[in-house]
């Protein structure tokens, strides 16, 4: 069902979904099909991503299209998002206070920058393939990303250690997705944080990461009981 539709059978709960940098809302329909099925009004946000800064996204795409359902009464608000999309909805609600806002689950965001982004952001080829929020991904000496500050919401976040780039391992230190290290996706303020073994460009897909999506939106923590033990090394 989508935002439109949700509005004219009269839902009250919505998870608005924000896909990554570079990626469209086809990415996240996996997600959005099975928040669907179990209940929820999911809205799958389509925006350009290389197009804009993140403060634009936020304050101009992602405020417009909240704004018609503001005006539902008792409207209760999630976010699921991957990637850039969660460092959109940072932004937004630190200067957008948002009423009923409920929980916020994002995958494999860059919440303290991306080291590959270090490397590459002066290359004439990432600069145009990336645009203005690319460049605002920087992990290191990056004010726009701490001026963030902790997060304020019941946040979760799903990460992942597996990266299947051949230079993840030269860009990247310790267990990354292949895009950003395990390290600088969490934040201070989050409530829960979850490393399964998969890549940073798939992970809205697996099964086990939506079930996980769907279990924090409903309790506020990840089902940590449900994850098969990693086999310890010799």
């Amino acid at each position: 069902m989508n935002g439109r539709s949700s509005l004219q059978a009269g839902r009250t709960e919505f998870v608005l979904l924000l896909h990554g940098l570079g990626r469209t809302s086809r990415s996240m329909r996996p997600v959005e099909k099975r928040l669907a099925a179990s209940g929820y009004a999911a809205v799958n946000i389509d925006y350009p991503s290389r197009k804009h800064s993140i403060d634009h996204l936020a304050d101009v795409v992602l405020d417009k299209a909240i704004e018609p359902f503001k005006s539902v009464p008792q409207a209760k608000f999630h976010f699921v998002t991957h990637s850039l999309g969660g460092i959109i909805v940072r932004y937004y609600l630190k200067h957008h206070p948002l009423e009923g806002l409920g929980r916020v689950v994002m995958l494999s965001p860059p919440n303290q920058g991306s080291e590959v982004v270090d490397r590459l952001k002066e290359t004439f080829f990432f600069k145009k393939t990336h645009g203005p929020a690319g460049q605002q991904l920087s992990a290191s000496a990056n004010d726009f990303l701490r001026e963030l500050g902790p997060v304020g919401f019941e946040l979760g976040v799903i990460t992942g250690d597996r990266a299947y780039e051949p230079w993840a391992p030269l860009l990247i230190p310790g267990p990354n997705d292949g895009k950003v290290s395990v390290e600088r996706a969490k934040v201070r303020g989050m409530k829960d944080l979850l490393v399964l073994p998969c890549s940073h460009t798939f992970i809205m897909r697996r099964a086990d990461v939506i079930s996980q999506i769907l279990f924090f939106l409903a309790h506020g923590v990840f089902d940590h009981k449900s994850v098969t033990p990693r086999p310890k090394p010799l």
